[in-house]
């Protein structure tokens, strides 16, 4: 019964420790040191929130753009190498948890020896050869009698929660830079057939030019002219095929792929899409959604947490020892109830004098925590500031979109009057370059201004931290939003202005 009541009694203990104090504050969630709004100031007011979307790339309603996100998921060394971390630490806190358990050791020893006996009668000894043989097990636990491994075990596992947020962070990064280099390919593509569609025209002018000049109806200077704007618009080729090959590379370096070029596709015309409109949100839902948001939080739980763990060690601490176990000279009677042990102790440390050491550890805490819920406003901050930053952009960018369609449609109708006009001889061929210079470069201003929406609906998620429509986490919902309205493409002639959210 004595052999069994060591381990009983270690059990008990292990027990009835869950039920003792833990020191240190418990966590409760801070309140921005400012005060937050109903909706967001440049959200729209007519739309209805939709569903939460996990997938919220699919918005854009393109196939190729959705596999490409897929892919960059499975395969991005970025993402491989958080994945490992988060097994780190995982491995960590398994480790931080295990202290508050009682320690079991299997010990076992075969030792054989001489000993020398010196007798009463000078010169006289003998010599004796001794055997033993020992096993045991010991045991061992820590009475958390303040709650210090507690509250270590709440900070390792804030850590974890840290790490794996801090993973959902770097994956909404990922996909957003994905999407927006997928998006500026694309871009630079349709950039590249402007271009190549330019110096087709300046071509045919140059045509044009040489007819007239033959026939004396233009001096030598108009030549010139055309010869030198269509070698100025092929310069401009190379600068763009190289951009867009730096692009090629760099989403394929994020696929996990060769960082390999290909020649420009062909896009379609009508490309552009009416995404669906972005409603208005409560900025509440950033504190449940955004990953950033949840990693700073989480390293407040974490240093929260620690306050507990410098101020339980500034107690006692108190240790329970213990073993039973047989101990014999000979083998074969080893295991005989004459050769049983066991032993149990207890044990108590206290501070009593260390110059303030732990104390001034305990003021370090609370001074990091302190950090800690001015960092965790920040990052708040900071977040309802993109958004709105986001919103505001999107608002200016989609009013220059429909005032560069008509920049385009008129541009192209002045465009083709000079060129009329000058064909009949009425007007000198300054006017037609001018004219022509205009129409491509509102071409190419509207090629951008459509990646600028783009764009800026990729930051506006990464802000949102996802879909929109409901304050649900992420991975709880899978519906989704799309929309495929199209618009004029640029480098056709507009005859009207689309709309776009």
């Amino acid at each position: 019964m004595k052999q069994t009541g060591v381990f009983i009694l270690l059990a008990v203990f292990a027990l009835s420790a869950s039920a003792c104090m833990k020191l240190g504050p418990d966590y409760q969630r801070p309140d921005p040191p400012f005060k937050t709004p109903e909706s967001y100031q440049h959200g729209t007011d007519t739309a209805s929130p939709g569903a939460l979307d996990d997938t919220w790339w699919k918005v854009f309603g393109d196939s190729r753009l959705n596999a490409m996100v897929e892919e960059v998921l499975q395969k991005n060394l970025d993402l491989k190498q958080a994945a490992a971390k988060i097994l780190e630490l995982e491995a960590q806190f398994n480790q931080t948890r295990a202290d508050r358990f009682p320690e079991l050791n299997l010990q076992a020893e075969a030792q054989r020896r001489r000993q020398v006996a010196t007798r009463s009668i000078p010169g006289l000894s003998s010599n004796r050869e001794i055997t033993s043989y020992n096993l045991s097990f010991p045991a061992s636990f820590e009475l958390d009698l303040w709650g210090r491994l507690a509250r270590a075990d709440e900070a390792a596992r804030a850590d974890l929660l840290a790490a794996r947020e801090n993973r959902h962070t770097l994956t909404q990064t990922i996909i957003a830079e994905t999407i927006s280099l997928y998006f500026k390919m694309e871009s630079v593509e349709r950039r590249i057939r402007i271009n190549r569609q330019t110096v087709e025209n300046y071509e045919k002018n140059l045509d044009l030019v040489k007819s007239r000049y033959r026939r004396g109806l233009v001096d030598a200077f108009n030549l010139v002219q055309a010869r030198r704007t269509v070698s100025q618009a092929k310069s401009l080729l190379p600068n763009l095929e190289e951009e867009l090959g730096t692009t090629q590379q760099a989403l394929s370096v994020l696929l996990g792929r060769y960082p390999k070029t290909h020649p420009a596709r062909r896009q379609p015309d009508a490309y552009f899409q009416s995404l669906t409109p972005v409603p208005p949100g409560l900025p509440s839902a950033l504190l449940l959604r955004r990953p950033d948001i949840r990693v700073a939080e989480a390293k407040l739980m974490a240093l929260n947490a620690r306050i507990g763990v410098a101020e339980a060690g500034r107690f006692p601490r108190v240790t329970l020892t213990g073993s039973l176990g047989y101990t014999s000279n000979e083998l074969d009677n080893l295991f005989t109830p004459a050769n049983h042990l066991w032993s149990i102790a207890a044990g108590l440390v206290q501070p009593l004098f260390d110059a303030g050491r732990l104390k001034s550890a305990q003021r370090a805490a609370e001074s990091r925590y302190k950090q800690g819920v001015i960092e965790y406003a920040k990052v708040v901050l900071k977040a309802f500031s993109e958004v709105e930053g986001a919103l505001l952009t999107r608002k200016k960018q989609l009013e220059r979109r429909r005032l560069l369609l008509d920049f385009v449609s008129e541009a192209n109708a002045a465009y083709e009057m000079a060129r009329e006009r000058y064909a009949r001889g009425v007007t000198g061929y300054l006017n037609v370059l001018d004219a022509q210079r205009s129409y491509f470069q509102a071409q190419e201003n509207l090629v951008l201004a459509e990646l600028a929406i783009l764009t800026n609906r990729v930051t506006l998620h990464r802000a949102l931290g996802g879909g929109w429509g409901s304050t649900t986490p992420p991975h709880e919902n899978k519906e989704g939003i799309e929309s495929a309205a199209k618009a004029p493409a640029p480098g056709t002639h507009i005859t009207q202005t689309g709309q776009t959210q």
